[in-house]
């Protein structure tokens, strides 16, 4: 059973029904979600989100022969899945790292009210001077 306690990168089993296959956990990748671990999967090339408690039980600690072996032909994709796999993890982060409010509305500026040429100075009590109960 793998223990990452110990060791920053842990190489190992993952025992499946499908047949058997070499994974690599690191503790320096991000967290995944909740009750999921992020393993390497040789066969796959490629850094899988596992749910932890199916997978937990399947996985297996490398003999001593068995882990140098694992290590010196997987370390080199491993590593280069791994740079991958970070670039795009920290464009995630900073997409999360944007400000959840909108910025400051600019205030409109005011528009005085045109005023007509014609209306300006204008007397409008003489047009209803004209009585019209004559």
């Amino acid at each position: 059973m793998y223990n990452t306690a110990k060791k920053q990168i842990w190489y190992g089993e993952l025992r499946t029904s499908k047949g058997n296959v070499i994974v690599v956990h690191d503790n320096q990748l991000p967290e995944a979600s909740p009750g999921r671990i992020y393993l390497y999967n040789t066969d796959r090339d490629a850094i899988i989100e596992y749910v932890e408690d199916i997978v937990k039980g399947n996985l297996y600690d490398l003999d001593d022969a068995a882990l140098k072996a694992a290590e010196t032909k997987f370390s080199g994709v491993w590593k280069a899945a791994r740079a991958e796999f970070m670039s795009k993890h920290q464009a995630r982060i900073d997409l999360n790292n944007v400000k959840e409010t909108a910025p400051a509305r600019k205030a409109k500026p005011e528009v005085e009210p045109e005023v007509e040429a014609d209306a300006v100075g204008v007397d409008f009590d003489d047009d209803w001077s004209d009585s019209f109960d004559d």
